[in-house]
């Protein structure tokens, strides 16, 4: 198999482990977390990529999130509200839900779903900027998670999909992550046998690539403190 061929085999992997069969959506995760709030709180909100899958709930992104702040100074809990199979549609469902949690910062990233099942692209744009507009009104700090569609969609859908996540954080104002697995997809030493699903140690370059975006978000997130 040539080099693009198999890039392209690869990314039609990753896209469906984003919707693993049998998956069932709820209203959201159970969630049962008492520890003090320290500085902030940080919802991650997403698919199974977002969730961990087949990984311990400690290796799993918002985890090693969590612990890089620490390390780096900073005492903000990270809450994993990633389900697996989510779409923009489900997201925006249980978007009271997430509010419940009393989040200072989101960390959105969906809309692979949608893609995998051939929606509107106009659809999911318009879940994820109603998603990313209820946030913002509640003056919560939001980072949006880029994410790539197959070529075999097309190249008018790919390009629609491919323009979603920069038109609502430009217009919206909220901080973009370009690719949410960069570095990562593609890559067999950083996923797990099936090849498609981070490894832990997949999920720590994910977390190290992502990091200075959740770092601006801190910075937005204090000075909207200071503020007030």
């Amino acid at each position: 198999m040539n080099k693009p061929a198999a890039r392209f085999a690869v990314t039609v992997l990753v896209l469906m482990a984003l919707f693993p069969a049998g998956c069932q959506q709820d209203a959201g995760p159970e969630i049962e977390d008492h520890r003090p709030l320290d500085d902030g709180t940080i919802v991650a909100i997403g698919d199974s990529l977002t969730e961990g899958y087949e990984v311990a709930p400690e290796e799993a992104y918002p985890a090693e999130l969590e612990r890089k702040l620490r390390r780096q100074g900073y005492s903000y809990r990270v809450i994993n509200a990633g389900i697996s199979g989510e779409t923009s549609s489900g997201v925006l469902s249980r978007i009271q839900w997430t509010l419940k949690l009393k989040p200072d910062i989101v960390i959105l990233v969906t809309g692979a779903n949608d893609g995998l099942r051939g929606i509107d692209p106009q659809l999911t744009a318009t879940n994820i900027d109603a998603i990313v507009r209820q946030l913002k009104a509640r003056n919560i700090t939001v980072i949006v998670g880029g994410m790539q569609m197959v070529r075999n969609l097309g190249k008018d859908y790919t390009g629609a999909f491919a323009r979603i996540y920069p038109a609502v954080a430009q217009k919206r104002g909220v901080i973009l992550i370009p690719f949410f697995l960069a570095g990562v997809a593609g890559n067999p030493q950083l996923n797990q046998a099936d090849g498609i699903h981070p490894t832990a140690e997949g999920y720590r370059v994910i977390v190290a690539n992502i990091f200075p975006y959740v770092v601006e978000a801190l910075k937005e997130h204090q000075a909207k403190i200071k503020k007030n």
